[in-house]
């Protein structure tokens, strides 16, 4: 009771507003679970910034009681843990999965009303977890925290880490590891995956009442349309389009692109095997799982337009009661995307070379700049940045005849704009100075597991912070490694 008592009281503090909205729909989609006992928890790192904009108020506890907290030891008042059931095709294999290492609190409610997840990943065993230890491992964790947090700063849709606590206890991965928990707030974690777990289980009422949700949660004004699931289904598509559009014009590269990390919602989840590109190559890869190149950079749109294929089959017997009607409407849809997708990318590839208007020629103005990157294995980052001046780009690749062909030919579509000055500054504001470099990401993960040392990442998360300011103190994550033609990511599971 006294236990119980404590943690409403560092809840009531600490400002949550919890709810638990997801564990009102039909019992099969959830399991309730409770967080794992824990050694020693400790602070990592809180995200004081991103619980600023939730109402929440981290400084008001001590850090032993964040610690707590966060750790899953003291559960707030009105959180109602539980583990969430979902399908998923990994790597183009259909699975019927679950939160295996992941407990969902609830949703908390923000100061605009908004409902957003609140989720433990790393905090022990559920029911789906398959045999496995349903933990996670420090640098892992970190990896989410700090790719995370560059990716909001670079105005991709993503879900965020709160916290992340390092437990005390040891993981065995390859070798002993320390074990971690991240704290990860969504939109909410609905996922195609999902979609595809209540078709699979032939329930047509936990169907509907998951779409319902779902329809609730992210699009409440189609709640009285009339073809409400075909317009759910027009609006996930659309979401997914503008966000892969979003995520490739800053060069980064999703690893595990399988249907259970596809949120409905159109946030980024999960950056276990993920990175930003270096030389721009279109067949990049680095997921160390990924050996047949099924989620390199130039696959990306056509995987996520196969997902929602995936996730349209799962909602054909609300689309129409007739299977033949209802696959023509969900092909319909579908078929939308490859225009969505590359209007969304050619929109952000003209801001990025400073165009605000469109010209018939512009795709090709850009795809040219694209051969020449891969032809030359030009950094993807910099250059962009690079041409954000009225200074020639300098470096002897920029005084290669076929990249000065198409210098002079961007400057004079340029002059078609008008303003030059105004011009470059639409260039700096969508191309970043910074994004987390792998080797850069490494050095701070190193440094925190095997040197307990935290203030590397610290001072990348403040350069990551202001990605598109080029300030001298970070220069250094301006500089591509040396090589990275074989690194690789890892899972972390």
């Amino acid at each position: 009771m006294f236990e119980q008592e404590a943690s409403a009281t560092v809840g009531d503090k600490v400002g949550w507003r919890f709810e638990d909205t997801y564990a009102r729909l039909p019992e099969v989609l959830f399991v309730p679970t409770a967080p794992a006992p824990v050694k020693a928890p400790r602070v990592a790192v809180l995200n004081h910034g991103l619980a600023g904009e939730l109402g929440l108020d981290l400084e008001a506890i001590s850090e032993e009681a964040a610690a707590r907290l966060f750790a899953g030891q003291d559960v707030p008042a009105g959180a109602r843990p539980i583990a969430q059931a979902y399908a998923g095709h990994q790597y183009g294999h259909f699975t019927m999965l679950g939160d295996g290492r992941a407990i969902l609190l609830g949703e908390h409610r923000d100061p605009s009303g908004r409902l957003v997840d609140v989720q433990f990943k790393g905090s022990g065993r559920t029911r789906y977890s398959r045999g496995g230890d349903g933990l996670a491992v420090l640098g892992p964790m970190l990896r989410e925290h700090i790719i995370s947090e560059a990716m909001a700063a670079l105005g991709v849709p993503t879900t965020r880490s709160l916290a992340v606590v390092a437990t005390g206890d040891v993981v065995y991965r390859e070798t002993p590891r320390q074990g971690a928990i991240l704290t990860r707030t969504a939109a909410s974690h609905i996922r195609v995956g999902t979609f595809q777990f209540a078709a699979g289980i032939g329930e047509p009422d936990v169907l509907r009442a998951l779409a319902d949700y779902a329809i609730e949660r992210h699009d409440p004004e189609l709640a009285d349309a009339p073809d409400k699931y075909r317009a759910f289904l027009s609006a996930a598509v659309d979401r997914q389009a503008a966000l892969i559009a979003r995520w490739q014009n800053v060069g980064f590269l999703h690893g595990v692109m399988n249907t259970d990390n596809m949120a409905v919602s159109g946030e980024t989840i999960d950056y276990g095997p993920c990175a930003f590109m270096n030389a721009y190559d279109p067949r990049t890869v680095f997921s160390s799982i990924d050996r047949g190149g099924r989620y390199a950079y130039e696959n990306q749109p056509g995987i996520a337009q196969w997902n929602l294929a995936r996730l349209a089959e799962a909602l054909l017997p609300l689309l129409d009661p007739d299977q033949q009607k209802a696959i023509a409407i969900a092909t319909e849809v579908l078929e939308e995307f490859p225009e969505r997708f590359e209007s969304y990318w050619l929109a952000g590839m003209r801001k990025k070379l400073g165009l605000q208007t469109a010209e018939l020629g512009d795709l090709d103005l850009v795809r040219s700049l694209l051969d020449w990157m891969h032809t030359m294995g030009a950094d993807f980052t910099n250059t962009f940045r690079d041409l954000a001046s009225d200074e020639p780009p300098a470096g002897d690749r920029f005084q290669d005849p076929e990249f000065l062909a198409w210098h002079a030919r961007w400057r004079e579509r340029l002059g078609r704009e008008g303003d030059r000055a105004e011009a470059f500054a639409l260039m700096r504001s969508v191309n970043p100075a910074v994004v987390p470099r792998n080797h850069r990401v490494e050095e701070a993960l190193a440094a925190a597991e095997q040197g307990d040392d935290l203030s590397v990442m610290h001072d990348l998360l403040a350069a990551l912070a202001s990605p598109f300011e080029d300030r001298p103190e970070h220069a250094k994550y301006r500089e591509p490694p040396a090589d990275d033609r074989g690194y690789r990511t890892f899972c972390g599971t």
